[in-house]
């Protein structure tokens, strides 16, 4: 049997049995979902019959697709959105940076109002996190406030693009600038948002020294699984290479020798001349290579991508005008002067004095089958897994978080993913109203 009758078939049977159900009232509607159709189904059963297994032809499509998407040379997929971050910030501490180098005890500004692995890296590398309160209604840095933040010890800013709001990007860059700061973005709920720097959009990601992304179910575009590292620089995109294969020094692909031609006559650290370069480390890495079949989902799902940031942007857009009455009740979220965002999430901030609390309201959506978020951690330093670590010490607070706990006692989110159907945004509108009602 050809491979293009098994793709035929599994076509067909996709067309057959993965054809998403109309939406009617009563139905969930949940904050996000997969979106896609055959050809993603033909592409995982592709890479399955060559089984290579693991990052192969399919990895190496990805990677350039996106690199050329997000117009960067250096593109790393990962496998995880949480892994990417970990390369990131670990990355900064690596000895090939010399003097600009990440150790022990330096600071790495952020916020609490975050996903726990946009923080966790910091700490993980031995860093001391600051962090800074947020801005409402943008629900990212308040970036007036970065210079409070500053101290003798500082050496990055690390920060997520809320909800795929841009953060300010022109302020926090000028600051990183400024004080020779290392800035990494977080960019695994906004992929594909833009920034006017310069004169110039450029894609969110991009901006800084280093981008993430994550491509789980829930997020812009998804592999199941599945992330990547992103980069102008050529020096970090080896460091995070090296870091994510193992720590290796060799850049050869799996199943690729001597790529460089000097695989046996090179003389590194104390080894014996000559030593095998294929198993020569230059970092004390881990293994957060992705699956080729992985892969193969991300190459289908990042031709649908710009097409999918549309549609949030639409969506978004259709709850902020629809829900424009309700502003003596809410706090409506806003984009970010600037910015095209690329949406994750509608936020809604209760406001005191609403004759509703944020458990009533929420609780009254979920009543109606209408899945709502929490923005994240809230504030990450309340959680348990802070306990353990000491003010002062292990962490630093810069000048309060006032809105960072407004908004884990007040704000919510609901989703504007790209499978939601105007009827759906209907049913979110509607039962908005009645929950303040």
């Amino acid at each position: 049997m050809e491979k293009k009758q098994i793709l035929d078939m599994v076509a067909e049977y996709c067309r057959e049995q993965h054809l998403a159900e109309e939406w009617k009232p009563g139905d969930r509607i949940n904050y996000a979902g997969r979106v896609y159709d055959e050809e993603e189904l033909c592409n995982l059963v592709d890479a399955s019959l060559d089984f290579w297994l693991t990052a192969g032809k399919y990895t190496e499509e990805f990677e350039t697709g996106l690199g050329r998407y997000l117009d960067v040379p250096y593109c790393s997929v990962v496998n995880s959105g949480s892994s990417a971050n970990l390369l990131a910030m670990t990355a900064l501490t690596s000895p090939l940076l010399k003097e600009k180098r990440v150790m022990p005890g330096d600071e790495v500004i952020t916020v609490a109002a975050a996903f726990p692995t946009t923080v966790a890296p910091i700490v993980q590398c031995g860093a001391v996190p600051v962090f800074v309160d947020i801005a409402i209604p943008y629900y990212n840095i308040d970036a007036s406030r970065l210079e409070e933040a500053l101290s003798p010890r500082t050496k990055a800013v690390f920060l997520a693009h809320s909800l795929g709001n841009v953060f300010n990007l022109k302020a926090v860059k000028e600051f990183c600038t400024t004080h020779g700061l290392f800035l990494i973005e977080d960019n695994c709920d906004a992929l594909g948002a833009e920034y006017k720097t310069d004169g110039k959009l450029e894609k969110s990601g991009t901006v800084g020294d280093i981008g993430t992304s994550s491509f789980y179910p829930a997020h812009h575009m998804t592999m199941g699984e599945g992330g990547a590292v992103y980069t102008k620089y050529p020096l970090l995109h080896r460091i995070v290479r090296s870091l994510r294969d193992w720590g290796r020094d060799c850049v050869c692909s799996g199943g690729q020798d001597n790529r460089c031609g000097h695989r046996f006559d090179g003389q590194y650290g104390t080894l014996p001349k000559g030593y095998d370069h294929k198993y020569v480390y230059s970092h004390l890495g881990y293994n957060l290579k992705v699956t080729d079949m992985q892969a193969a989902i991300g190459a289908a799902q990042l031709k649908k991508l710009p097409g999918f940031v549309e549609k949030r942007r639409a969506n978004w857009n259709y709850l902020r005008e629809h829900l424009e009455g309700l502003q003596d009740f809410f706090v409506l979220p806003e984009a970010e002067p600037g910015s095209d965002p690329s949406w994750f999430g509608f936020m809604l901030l209760v406001k005191e004095g609403a004759g509703k609390t944020r458990d009533q309201v929420t609780a009254y959506l979920e009543k109606h089958r209408i899945q709502t978020r929490a923005l994240f951690a809230g504030n990450i330093t309340r959680h348990p897994c802070f306990e353990a670590l000491e003010e002062g010490k292990d962490y630093r607070v810069a000048g309060g978080l006032e809105n960072t706990d407004t908004v884990m006692n007040r704000g919510f989110w609901v989703g504007v993913y790209p499978g939601m159907t105007k009827a759906m945004l209907d049913e979110m509108v509607l039962r908005i109203h009645e929950s303040i009602r």
